[in-house]
Protein backbone atom coordinates (compact mmCIF):
# COMPACT_ATOMS: atom_id res chain seq x y z
CA UNK A 1 0.00 0.00 0.00
CA UNK A 2 2.90 2.52 0.90
CA UNK A 3 4.33 1.59 -2.44
CA UNK A 4 1.17 2.87 -4.39
CA UNK A 5 1.41 6.43 -1.62
CA UNK A 6 5.15 6.66 -2.82
CA UNK A 7 4.06 6.50 -6.61
CA UNK A 8 1.13 8.76 -6.40
CA UNK A 9 3.36 11.39 -4.11
CA UNK A 10 5.91 11.48 -7.18
CA UNK A 11 3.04 11.72 -10.16
CA UNK A 12 2.14 14.93 -8.28
CA UNK A 13 5.09 16.52 -7.49
CA UNK A 14 7.00 16.09 -10.92
CA UNK A 15 10.00 14.41 -12.28
CA UNK A 16 11.87 17.23 -10.58
CA UNK A 17 12.31 15.84 -7.33
CA UNK A 18 14.19 12.85 -8.64
CA UNK A 19 16.27 14.60 -11.29
CA UNK A 20 16.50 18.32 -9.93
CA UNK A 21 19.54 19.52 -11.63
CA UNK A 22 18.03 20.28 -15.07
CA UNK A 23 19.94 21.53 -18.20
CA UNK A 24 18.46 24.55 -19.41
CA UNK A 25 15.94 24.49 -21.71
CA UNK A 26 17.10 25.34 -25.25
CA UNK A 27 14.70 28.64 -26.14
CA UNK A 28 15.04 30.48 -29.30
CA UNK A 29 16.17 33.80 -29.00
CA UNK A 30 12.85 35.73 -30.26
CA UNK A 31 13.19 39.80 -30.56
CA UNK A 32 10.43 41.43 -30.52
CA UNK A 33 10.76 44.70 -32.70
CA UNK A 34 9.33 46.61 -35.20
CA UNK A 35 10.41 49.17 -38.33
CA UNK A 36 10.21 52.41 -38.12
CA UNK A 37 7.10 54.34 -39.16
CA UNK A 38 8.25 56.39 -42.14
CA UNK A 39 6.81 56.78 -45.39
CA UNK A 40 9.49 59.03 -46.68
CA UNK A 41 11.23 57.25 -50.31
CA UNK A 42 12.88 60.53 -50.77
CA UNK A 43 16.59 59.60 -51.86
CA UNK A 44 15.98 55.74 -51.99
CA UNK A 45 16.98 53.68 -54.88
CA UNK A 46 15.10 50.61 -53.72
CA UNK A 47 17.60 46.88 -53.31
CA UNK A 48 18.16 46.24 -56.79
CA UNK A 49 20.25 48.83 -57.20
CA UNK A 50 22.51 47.62 -54.20
CA UNK A 51 22.48 44.22 -56.03
CA UNK A 52 24.49 45.19 -58.44
CA UNK A 53 27.37 45.93 -56.16
CA UNK A 54 27.17 43.74 -53.37
CA UNK A 55 25.17 40.29 -54.32
CA UNK A 56 26.70 38.42 -52.17
CA UNK A 57 26.01 40.66 -49.28
CA UNK A 58 22.42 41.21 -50.12
CA UNK A 59 21.69 37.31 -50.71
CA UNK A 60 23.05 36.66 -47.40
CA UNK A 61 20.48 39.60 -45.95
CA UNK A 62 17.71 38.42 -47.75
CA UNK A 63 17.72 35.16 -45.79
CA UNK A 64 17.06 37.17 -42.72
CA UNK A 65 14.01 39.01 -40.94
CA UNK A 66 15.32 42.10 -41.55
CA UNK A 67 14.48 42.13 -45.43
CA UNK A 68 11.76 40.60 -44.68
CA UNK A 69 9.22 42.47 -42.93
CA UNK A 70 6.58 45.97 -43.75
CA UNK A 71 7.32 49.51 -42.52
CA UNK A 72 4.75 50.09 -40.08
CA UNK A 73 1.94 52.24 -42.20
CA UNK A 74 2.90 51.69 -46.00
CA UNK A 75 3.61 48.86 -48.27
CA UNK A 76 7.35 49.36 -48.37
CA UNK A 77 9.84 46.60 -47.05
CA UNK A 78 12.39 46.38 -45.06
CA UNK A 79 15.74 46.08 -47.27
CA UNK A 80 19.23 47.56 -47.25
CA UNK A 81 18.16 51.32 -47.29
CA UNK A 82 16.30 50.68 -43.60
CA UNK A 83 19.80 50.61 -41.95
CA UNK A 84 21.81 52.23 -44.30
CA UNK A 85 19.82 54.87 -44.87
CA UNK A 86 19.11 56.85 -48.09
CA UNK A 87 21.40 55.24 -50.81
CA UNK A 88 20.44 57.24 -54.33
CA UNK A 89 23.87 59.42 -53.59
CA UNK A 90 26.33 56.39 -53.22
CA UNK A 91 24.67 54.78 -56.02
CA UNK A 92 24.80 57.34 -58.57
CA UNK A 93 28.70 58.23 -57.52
CA UNK A 94 29.59 55.12 -57.99
CA UNK A 95 27.69 54.65 -61.24
CA UNK A 96 29.44 57.99 -62.66
CA UNK A 97 33.21 56.15 -60.94
CA UNK A 98 32.03 53.06 -63.02
CA UNK A 99 31.36 55.31 -66.20
CA UNK A 100 34.35 57.64 -66.17
CA UNK A 101 36.53 54.31 -65.07
CA UNK A 102 37.48 56.14 -62.09
CA UNK A 103 37.47 55.79 -58.14
CA UNK A 104 35.64 57.86 -56.02
CA UNK A 105 36.80 57.15 -52.62
CA UNK A 106 34.18 59.88 -51.58
CA UNK A 107 31.28 57.32 -52.73
CA UNK A 108 31.41 55.31 -49.68
CA UNK A 109 30.47 58.11 -47.32
CA UNK A 110 27.72 59.01 -48.96
CA UNK A 111 25.40 55.96 -47.37
CA UNK A 112 26.16 54.85 -43.55
CA UNK A 113 28.66 52.02 -43.35
CA UNK A 114 28.43 50.84 -39.63
CA UNK A 115 32.10 51.72 -38.92
CA UNK A 116 31.88 54.97 -36.73
CA UNK A 117 31.53 54.75 -33.30
CA UNK A 118 30.00 52.12 -30.82
CA UNK A 119 27.42 54.96 -29.75
CA UNK A 120 26.48 55.40 -32.94
CA UNK A 121 26.66 52.09 -34.40
CA UNK A 122 24.28 50.76 -31.68
CA UNK A 123 21.99 53.53 -31.46
CA UNK A 124 20.99 52.50 -35.10
CA UNK A 125 20.28 49.17 -34.47
CA UNK A 126 18.15 50.40 -31.36
CA UNK A 127 15.53 52.66 -33.89
CA UNK A 128 14.13 49.46 -34.23
CA UNK A 129 15.24 46.70 -31.75
CA UNK A 130 14.71 49.18 -29.20
CA UNK A 131 11.17 48.19 -28.67
CA UNK A 132 12.38 45.15 -27.73
CA UNK A 133 12.04 44.35 -23.79
CA UNK A 134 15.34 42.44 -23.96
CA UNK A 135 16.99 45.68 -25.04
CA UNK A 136 15.99 47.73 -22.67
CA UNK A 137 18.59 48.16 -19.78
CA UNK A 138 21.42 48.28 -23.22
CA UNK A 139 22.25 51.76 -23.01
CA UNK A 140 23.83 50.84 -19.29
CA UNK A 141 25.09 47.74 -19.58
CA UNK A 142 28.69 46.83 -18.81
CA UNK A 143 29.20 45.96 -22.95
CA UNK A 144 27.73 49.70 -23.62
CA UNK A 145 29.88 51.30 -21.18
CA UNK A 146 32.90 49.27 -22.65
CA UNK A 147 32.43 50.70 -26.00
CA UNK A 148 30.94 46.79 -27.42
CA UNK A 149 28.57 47.72 -30.44
CA UNK A 150 26.23 45.88 -31.81
CA UNK A 151 27.49 44.75 -35.00
CA UNK A 152 30.80 43.35 -32.84
CA UNK A 153 29.17 40.07 -32.03
CA UNK A 154 26.29 40.56 -34.82
CA UNK A 155 26.48 40.50 -38.63
CA UNK A 156 23.32 40.95 -40.26
CA UNK A 157 24.76 39.49 -43.72
CA UNK A 158 27.17 36.85 -42.44
CA UNK A 159 29.65 36.92 -45.02
CA UNK A 160 32.80 33.84 -44.91
CA UNK A 161 36.03 34.60 -46.39
CA UNK A 162 35.62 38.51 -46.85
CA UNK A 163 35.62 38.99 -50.91
CA UNK A 164 32.28 38.76 -51.25
CA UNK A 165 31.78 42.74 -50.75
CA UNK A 166 33.18 43.34 -53.84
CA UNK A 167 32.40 40.38 -55.69
CA UNK A 168 30.51 41.27 -59.26
CA UNK A 169 30.33 37.86 -60.56
CA UNK A 170 26.66 37.14 -59.49
CA UNK A 171 27.35 33.89 -58.08
CA UNK A 172 25.97 34.00 -54.47
CA UNK A 173 28.42 32.89 -51.63
CA UNK A 174 31.01 30.31 -53.46
CA UNK A 175 32.26 30.17 -49.82
CA UNK A 176 29.03 28.41 -48.76
CA UNK A 177 29.87 25.24 -50.73
CA UNK A 178 31.31 22.61 -48.22
CA UNK A 179 29.36 21.04 -45.17
CA UNK A 180 31.03 22.50 -42.47
CA UNK A 181 30.44 26.23 -44.32
CA UNK A 182 26.48 25.13 -44.64
CA UNK A 183 26.36 24.49 -41.31
CA UNK A 184 28.03 27.89 -39.75
CA UNK A 185 25.04 29.25 -42.24
CA UNK A 186 22.27 27.99 -40.40
CA UNK A 187 23.95 28.50 -36.81
CA UNK A 188 24.07 31.92 -37.84
CA UNK A 189 20.44 32.17 -39.14
CA UNK A 190 19.28 30.01 -35.88
CA UNK A 191 21.33 32.13 -33.14
CA UNK A 192 20.29 35.64 -33.10
CA UNK A 193 22.56 36.86 -35.96
CA UNK A 194 26.25 35.96 -33.91
CA UNK A 195 28.95 36.32 -35.70
CA UNK A 196 30.11 33.08 -34.43
CA UNK A 197 28.79 30.83 -32.25
CA UNK A 198 28.76 30.43 -28.19
CA UNK A 199 31.09 30.36 -25.99
CA UNK A 200 33.53 31.10 -28.84
CA UNK A 201 32.31 34.70 -29.49
CA UNK A 202 32.16 35.39 -25.71
CA UNK A 203 35.51 33.71 -25.30
CA UNK A 204 37.28 36.13 -27.79
CA UNK A 205 36.75 39.15 -25.29
CA UNK A 206 36.60 37.18 -22.14
CA UNK A 207 40.18 35.18 -22.06
CA UNK A 208 40.21 34.82 -18.28
CA UNK A 209 36.55 32.91 -18.33
CA UNK A 210 37.69 30.93 -21.08
CA UNK A 211 40.75 29.95 -18.56
CA UNK A 212 38.17 28.77 -15.96
CA UNK A 213 36.48 27.20 -18.12
CA UNK A 214 39.39 25.04 -18.83
CA UNK A 215 39.93 24.06 -15.03
CA UNK A 216 39.08 20.42 -13.62
CA UNK A 217 35.18 20.87 -12.50
CA UNK A 218 33.56 23.16 -14.47
CA UNK A 219 29.63 23.82 -15.62
CA UNK A 220 29.45 22.66 -19.20
CA UNK A 221 29.40 25.06 -21.26
CA UNK A 222 32.75 24.28 -23.57
CA UNK A 223 30.94 20.82 -24.68
CA UNK A 224 27.84 22.47 -25.54
CA UNK A 225 25.84 21.53 -23.06
CA UNK A 226 24.60 24.88 -21.59
CA UNK A 227 25.61 28.61 -23.05
CA UNK A 228 26.54 31.44 -21.50
CA UNK A 229 23.54 33.31 -22.50
CA UNK A 230 21.75 30.32 -20.24
CA UNK A 231 23.20 32.76 -17.17
CA UNK A 232 23.84 36.13 -18.90
CA UNK A 233 22.02 38.39 -20.88
CA UNK A 234 24.49 40.53 -23.00
CA UNK A 235 22.13 43.14 -24.01
CA UNK A 236 21.74 44.38 -20.02
CA UNK A 237 20.22 43.55 -16.65
CA UNK A 238 20.14 45.02 -13.38
CA UNK A 239 23.20 43.60 -12.05
CA UNK A 240 27.09 43.82 -13.24
CA UNK A 241 27.82 40.62 -14.53
CA UNK A 242 24.85 41.16 -16.72
CA UNK A 243 22.74 37.60 -15.02
CA UNK A 244 19.67 37.21 -16.63
CA UNK A 245 18.00 37.01 -13.14
CA UNK A 246 17.79 39.32 -10.58
CA UNK A 247 20.52 38.09 -8.12
CA UNK A 248 23.34 34.93 -8.10
CA UNK A 249 20.77 32.22 -6.35
CA UNK A 250 18.33 32.81 -8.58
CA UNK A 251 20.60 32.28 -11.73
CA UNK A 252 21.70 29.26 -10.06
CA UNK A 253 18.57 27.38 -8.62
CA UNK A 254 16.93 28.02 -11.95
CA UNK A 255 19.16 24.88 -12.90
CA UNK A 256 19.74 23.40 -9.13
CA UNK A 257 15.94 23.44 -7.97
CA UNK A 258 16.32 21.39 -5.60
CA UNK A 259 18.84 23.72 -3.38
CA UNK A 260 15.79 26.93 -3.63
CA UNK A 261 13.87 25.92 -0.97
CA UNK A 262 11.82 27.50 1.41
CA UNK A 263 13.23 25.81 3.67
CA UNK A 264 11.97 25.85 7.60
CA UNK A 265 16.31 26.27 8.71
CA UNK A 266 18.14 28.20 5.83
CA UNK A 267 21.49 28.38 5.73
CA UNK A 268 22.05 32.48 6.13
CA UNK A 269 25.13 32.93 3.62
CA UNK A 270 23.35 31.34 0.82
CA UNK A 271 19.86 33.44 0.96
CA UNK A 272 21.97 36.83 1.89
CA UNK A 273 25.36 36.50 0.01
CA UNK A 274 24.30 33.78 -2.61
CA UNK A 275 25.78 30.53 -4.10
CA UNK A 276 29.08 32.35 -5.07
CA UNK A 277 30.22 32.63 -1.47
CA UNK A 278 31.02 28.84 -1.66
CA UNK A 279 31.22 28.09 -5.25
CA UNK A 280 32.82 29.81 -8.55
CA UNK A 281 30.59 29.21 -10.75
CA UNK A 282 32.70 28.74 -14.15
CA UNK A 283 35.62 26.53 -13.07
CA UNK A 284 37.66 25.21 -10.17
CA UNK A 285 40.25 23.05 -9.63
CA UNK A 286 38.21 21.57 -6.63
CA UNK A 287 35.08 19.32 -6.36
CA UNK A 288 31.41 21.08 -6.84
CA UNK A 289 33.45 24.28 -8.19
CA UNK A 290 34.04 25.33 -4.26
CA UNK A 291 36.19 27.81 -3.85
CA UNK A 292 38.61 26.17 -0.80
CA UNK A 293 40.29 22.55 -1.49
CA UNK A 294 38.69 21.05 2.10
CA UNK A 295 35.30 21.76 3.23
CA UNK A 296 36.75 22.38 6.17
CA UNK A 297 38.59 25.81 5.47
CA UNK A 298 35.45 26.79 3.50
CA UNK A 299 33.17 26.40 6.15
CA UNK A 300 36.01 28.47 8.57
CA UNK A 301 36.31 31.11 6.49
CA UNK A 302 32.69 32.18 8.13
CA UNK A 303 32.61 30.07 11.22
CA UNK A 304 35.62 31.53 12.16
CA UNK A 305 35.87 31.63 16.12
CA UNK A 306 35.71 28.62 18.45
CA UNK A 307 33.72 30.52 21.33
CA UNK A 308 31.25 31.69 19.30
CA UNK A 309 27.68 30.04 19.15
CA UNK A 310 28.10 29.46 15.67
CA UNK A 311 31.56 27.06 16.04
CA UNK A 312 30.31 25.15 18.76
CA UNK A 313 32.76 22.05 18.53
CA UNK A 314 35.74 24.06 20.02
CA UNK A 315 34.15 24.26 23.61
CA UNK A 316 32.37 21.02 23.34
CA UNK A 317 35.58 19.41 22.84
CA UNK A 318 35.08 18.23 19.51
CA UNK A 319 37.93 18.27 17.39
CA UNK A 320 37.49 20.88 14.48
CA UNK A 321 38.32 18.91 11.58
CA UNK A 322 37.11 16.86 8.85
CA UNK A 323 34.55 17.37 6.72
CA UNK A 324 31.97 19.67 7.91
CA UNK A 325 29.43 17.78 5.64
CA UNK A 326 29.70 14.65 6.64
CA UNK A 327 27.12 15.58 9.90
CA UNK A 328 25.88 18.78 8.35
CA UNK A 329 24.74 17.41 5.30
CA UNK A 330 21.57 19.66 3.99
CA UNK A 331 24.06 22.49 4.43
CA UNK A 332 22.27 24.50 1.84
CA UNK A 333 19.24 24.52 4.31
CA UNK A 334 16.87 21.78 5.59
CA UNK A 335 13.39 20.99 6.97
CA UNK A 336 14.49 18.72 10.37
CA UNK A 337 17.35 20.59 12.06
CA UNK A 338 18.91 23.95 12.22
CA UNK A 339 22.23 22.64 12.41
CA UNK A 340 21.40 21.40 8.54
CA UNK A 341 22.05 17.46 10.28
CA UNK A 342 20.86 14.29 8.18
Amino acid sequence: MWIGSLALVLALVGPSVAFAQRQPADESSFVSWEAPASGNTAGYVGTESCVRCHRGISNQAGKTVHTRTTVAGTAMNTSCETCHGPGKAHADAENEADRTDTKNPEAKKLIYRFDGTSQATSARCLTCHGTSKEHDLYRRSEHSLQAVSCTECHDPHLVLGGSAEHSQTGVPQAQFVSAPQMVEESRWLSESLLKKGQPDLCFECHRSIQAQFALPNHHRVPEGLMKCSDCHSPHGSLSKPLLKKTSAYETCVSCHVEKRGPFVHEHASVKVEGCTTCHTPHGSNNQHLLQRGETRFLCLSCHISPENVNVPHGHLSFQTSGDCTRCHAAIHGSNFNEFFLQ
